[in-house]
């Protein structure tokens, strides 16, 4: 089926407005100025409108909804449906409805931190929110004021599922045998991996998840593993989490990597799909939410917006929905007018009519077409909810009911103490350029500092932590062009002196730009030491062309590439690339990254480089 029509945030066709008059009766979803704060925010380019291009001011009340990066598509399509209702003639003034992408784990740091809205652009304020569960409303309410975040409601909804290829998810007897997180489990705890199956050239079994503490999924899913340890199916406790740490423990070993989105891993997956013989040893299962997996079906894996006249290519195997046997929790997809002082009155209206409009019939219609399911669970949901796609309608049989605020806190405080262990380098490009100013009277070298700075206090004291530099002229234990201002170690007590250290890239000797050989010697550093049951991973950080180096592009990437083939190894170590600033080599590091299965992160906008240290820092 052709993919829906999809307005981008770049598009250059007229934002939507409507004429609003004041709605009879019924109290709206206003409630008591709070002001907030945070540390650093989305910026124009992470979707919802440039600066000057949808939000340029059109003569009407901007209603902007933050809300969770798989719904800006459907939101759009809602808006330009909303100025043809009932709701919207309902009202007197002119009104413009621009979502933007904010990931539900970051507007809930926002909203509780105190302040303002973190964006130098008070035209991207939000009016609403709508995160991908009322968990995150919950939270905020629990944690600052349930005035802030009004009277949330639900207007439509997708199970957390795990997505596996096809031809993985035959192997556990699918669709025929009931697949359950303790399978999961198992396999992790296994060994012989897929050798158990039968399939030992598929080496181990490798799930990917992401950050509970920004991804609504990646909480999901450590609720789920909660659920089936203690057997029940509701009614689960704080104590039924602590009494699920060692199940939990296990199948967090199979974790590849963390991160903020699966978009990323399953841009990975697709690609290698997709340029490889069809199948691929990058992952074995993902947890995620079903809508991303029709969007992964159709060929659109980051669930990006599709551009009119945009073809897309479904990949050469489909990933299928396995809806575990104990059950799923579900996003709920609230909608709410915040409650924060920059709220006008107008638009608190403007918001309350458009969460009315979500209600009806009308809006309901639209949601199936982009891969969520209407409130109703009679309503039909079209041919996008078929097994071409990967799903069943039907599934999942058991529905687990959100928990309380405290069992979900419990939770997450779990998960940081038994997520899989990690061991980072991280390695800093500190050659000539990094001098450069960023904008916000930092240079590039006082960003990179600061940024890495800021990761620390993610790890725990038992995850080992180095930190090395590179440029030309300088000498270390490590070789020529590296400085050594940490060894590879448990981080235990040692922040301080680590702080410390950074600080002192400050005042080191700056040349040239040696990349590709200081990646070469990082990497040899960290299989050496890799191991099994760890995330093994190098954090480069370049703003470069590589200038002096004695290997070659297409060497490193041989060399670098071998452990990440098909069944791969069982302790591979992966490079996440930070390309920061303009002058960055974006395409080399794209290389590098996905020659280890890892992750590139773009820090072009050199200023928001704290924002992008902290994404990087979500996979371990």
């Amino acid at each position: 089926m052709p993919a829906p029509r999809r307005r981008s945030s770049a598009d250059t066709s007229p934002p939507v407005t409507t004429r609003l008059r004041p709605l009879a009766g019924g109290a709206l979803l206003i409630a008591a100025g709070i002001a907030l704060t945070g540390c650093f925010g989305p910026g124009p380019d992470e979707g919802g409108g440039s600066a000057d291009g949808d939000f340029a001011d059109d003569g009407c009340t901007s209603v902007v909804v933050a809300t969770s990066s798989e719904k800006v598509n459907m939101l759009d399509a809602l808006a330009d449906a909303f100025k043809e209702s009932p709701q919207h003639d309902r009202l007197d003034e002119c009104a413009t409805v621009r979502p933007i992408n904010v990931s539900s784990g970051d507007a809930t740091r926002f909203l509780t931190a105190g302040g303002d809205w973190p964006d130098d652009d008070t035209r991207r304020w939000p009016t609403m929110w709508s995160p991908a569960s009322t968990v995150w409303t919950d939270r905020v309410a629990a944690a600052a004021s349930p005035a802030l975040v009004g009277e949330p409601q639900s207007f439509t909804h997708t199970p957390v599922v795990f997505g596996v290829p096809v031809t993985m998810a035959k192997a556990l007897g699918w669709p025929g045998t009931e697949i359950g997180i303790a399978d999961f489990e198992a396999l992790c705890q296994d060994p012989q991996g897929w050798a158990s199956v039968g399939k030992p050239l598929w080496g181990s079994f490798k799930i990917s998840k992401t950050n509970p503490n920004t991804s609504t999924t990646g909480l999901s899913a450590i609720l789920m593993q909660s659920y089936e340890a203690s057997g029940k199916s509701a009614d689960l406790t704080a104590d039924d989490v602590a009494a699920a740490a060692e199940f939990s423990r296990v199948f967090e070993e199979c974790v590849i990597h963390y991160g903020d989105t699966t978009g990323k891993v399953l841009t990975r997956l697709y690609d290698e799909t997709q340029n490889g013989a069809g199948g691929s040893g990058y992952v074995s299962a993902v947890a995620l939410e079903e809508t991303s997996l029709l969007n992964y079906n159709q060929g659109n894996p980051d669930s990006h917006t599709v551009q009119p006249g945009e073809e897309l290519t479904p990949p050469k195997e489909k990933l299928v929905a396995v809806y575990p046997s104990g059950g799923s929790m579900w996003s709920d997809n609230p909608i709410t007018v915040l409650g924060a002082d920059w709220v006008t009155e107008a638009q608190a209206t403007a918001g309350a009519a458009f969460a009315e409009f979500l209600q009806t019939e009308a809006a309901q219609r639209i949601v199936p077409d982009y891969g969520f399911r209407p409130l109703d669970p009679a309503a039909p949901l079209g041919d996008l909810f078929t097994a071409e796609y990967g799903v069943d309608p039907s599934g999942p049989a058991v529905t687990l009911p959100k928990p309380s605020v405290e069992v979900v806190s419990a939770a997450i405080d779990q998960w940081t103490q038994i997520r899989k262990p990690s061991s980072v380098l991280e390695v800093i490009d500190i050659s000539g350029s990094m001098d450069e100013p960023i904008g916000d009277g930092r240079s590039k070298l006082d960003g990179a500092i600061e940024g890495a700075q800021s990761t620390l206090g993610h790890f725990r004291s038992s995850d080992e932590v180095g930190v090395w530099a590179f440029t030309t002229g300088v000498e270390s234990a490590a070789g020529r062009n590296l400085v050594v201002l940490r060894d590879v170690e448990p981080l235990a007590s040692d922040r301080e002196s680590v702080d410390a250290s950074l600080d002192d890239l400050r005042y080191a000797h700056r040349d040239g730009t040696p990349l590709y050989d200081a990646i070469a010697a990082a990497y040899d550093e960290m299989t050496a030491r890799a191991e099994p049951g760890r995330i093994n991973a190098i954090v480069l950080l370049s703003d470069g062309q590589d200038t002096d180096s004695s290997i070659s592009l297409d060497s490193l990437v041989a060399k670098i590439g071998s452990s990440s083939r098909e069944g791969g190894d069982d302790a591979p170590v992966r490079i996440f690339p930070i390309a920061y600033g303009e002058g960055a080599d974006t395409g080399a590091l794209q290389r590098i990254a996905e020659a280890t299965g890892g992750q590139w992160f773009d820090a072009s906008d050199a200023a928001k480089i704290d924002l992008v240290f902290a994404s990087v820092i979500n996979n371990f």
